[in-house]
């Protein structure tokens, strides 16, 4: 089932998500949910806030990008960053915040610790465009959106776009929370 994405000034985007005591069929589908959701809107990592539901989970799939091809989906629940090494900046963009883009320097090599789908507990190194989505998506799981993290400078270039967000001001090819109606598309 396609869920509505909720957009910038959402509440739910700004507060920390809760834990998964472990999966349950609900967890399950809400997990093949997202992957779907994540599809449809052309995306390569959505993590449950941005689906309406405050739980520390998130799915990635970056074998739409070139060079990409065989990287397997990957579920990632109750995500901890144990180490970081190296930094770069890439340009990022949010299913969340459409239409705004921007310069975002992170680690480039992560140590994650996590659990996956069946709840069994995994420690992994990722680096690349894989490290880049985990970090970003881990962010919304955080309560932190990628525009929290840019440059005052480039903050203030993609400021009025974020208060049209706000406003409802936005056209997107996929469902979206609104909160004054319930869900619709654009």
């Amino acid at each position: 089932m396609i869920l509505p994405i909720t957009i910038y000034s959402d509440e739910v985007l700004h507060r920390k998500a809760k834990p998964i005591r472990g999966v349950e069929p609900d967890i399950e589908e809400l997990i093949g949910n997202m992957f779907e959701t994540m599809g449809v809107a052309d995306g390569i990592g959505l993590a449950a806030p941005q689906v309406d539901a405050s739980l520390r989970l998130l799915v990635v799939d970056i074998s739409r990008v070139d060079g990409y091809e065989a990287a397997e989906p990957l579920v990632v629940i109750n995500p901890h960053i144990q180490a970081v090494s190296g930094l770069n900046a890439m340009d990022e963009g949010c299913l969340s915040i459409p239409d705004v883009r921007g310069d975002v320097v992170r680690p480039s090599t992560i140590q994650l610790k996590y659990r996956d789908r069946n709840f069994e507990e995994h420690t992994d190194d990722f680096s690349g465009l894989m490290a880049r989505v985990l970090q970003h998506e881990i962010d919304h799981l955080d309560g932190t959106l990628f525009v929290d993290r840019l440059q005052r400078r480039d903050r203030k270039k993609v400021q009025r776009s974020l208060e049209a967000l706000a406003k409802g001001e936005f056209r997107v090819p996929y469902q979206v929370v609104r909160r004054d109606t319930k869900a619709c598309g654009a």
